[in-house]
């Protein structure tokens, strides 16, 4: 006879398992490139010391490790405090909690479009320039840090900004939908060890605040005039016009409107009255 309770019980286990090992493979992604990932490896070192104290009842060892165990978890809440930030940022702006607000298509097709223009004009001249695009997370505590504008998004007033030798040109310049909230902005910078000595406060800036939130970041080199585009904690560096135009479209402008067996959801929007 068949016993359920005992493949149930199997079974349970086995999805446990599972969970817990995604959990840690997903926890070793996140701490990779950081600098949790020596805390980390430090945190080893120090159970593998209280083990093989124990193991040789090495009394005083083992008690000063019981003693960093009793305090080691406050010490990783504030060691491991930017980290816990990031990590509770990251899942906070999961799908559960998107906002459900999108630009039109159009309205983002246009910023698109007058960033890439001003980008390209900037890119030439070796103006450099970093562009932040906000999407589903809120900006507002970098907002406050730079000059409000309020404009629409154009090309001539993105150029105006970061004109060498103007009072905004040496900052961010914080986008949401077609408006610029403001210029001038302190951005976060990376702490991934593993970042190109070459790279500048701007490319730092950039990945710094792409780490914590769901941003595009566009920067332009003022050395090489190179264009280079941050999300998600990851940098394309010297992307051409052509690259930077369909990665922002991708992640930029929402899918069209969905329509149920060939007829728009409310036909009678499209009515015209005669």
């Amino acid at each position: 006879m068949i016993n359920w309770g005992r493949i149930t019980g199997s079974l349970s286990d086995v999805v446990d398992i599972l969970l817990v090992a995604y959990v840690l493979y997903k926890l070793i992604l996140f701490l990779r490139g950081t600098r949790a990932i020596q805390l980390l490896k430090g945190f080893l070192i120090i159970v593998g010391v209280w083990v093989l104290s124990t193991y040789f009842e090495l009394r005083t060892l083992q008690w000063l490790m019981s003693q960093a165990f009793t305090y080691g978890v406050l010490a990783i809440l504030i060691i491991f405090q930017p980290e816990l930030r990031r990590a509770l940022e990251q899942l906070g702006r999961g799908w559960l909690f998107t906002r459900t607000l999108q630009t039109p298509q159009e309205t983002a097709r246009r910023m698109v479009a007058e960033v890439i223009k001003a980008v390209t004009y900037m890119a030439k001249r070796r103006i450099g320039a970093l562009i932040v695009i906000s999407r589903s997370t809120g900006l507002e505590d970098v907002v406050e840090t730079g000059t409000p504008i309020g404009g629409r998004v154009s090309a001539e007033l993105l150029i105006n900004l970061f004109t060498p030798n103007t009072p905004l040109h040496d900052g961010a310049v914080v986008i949401q939908g077609e408006t610029i909230l403001a210029a001038g902005c302190y951005l976060p910078l990376s702490e991934n060890p593993y970042i190109g000595k070459e790279l500048g406060t701007r490319h730092r800036a950039a990945l710094g605040i792409s780490e914590t939130t769901d941003v595009l970041s566009v920067v332009v080199s003022e050395e090489t005039g190179r264009i280079s585009l941050a999300m998600n904690g990851e940098m394309w560096r010297d992307v051409s016009e052509e690259t930077l135009r369909a990665m922002l479209e991708q992640h930029l402008v929402p899918p069209p409107r969905p329509e149920r067996y060939g007829y728009r959801l409310w036909p009678w929007k499209e009515r015209r009255h005669g």
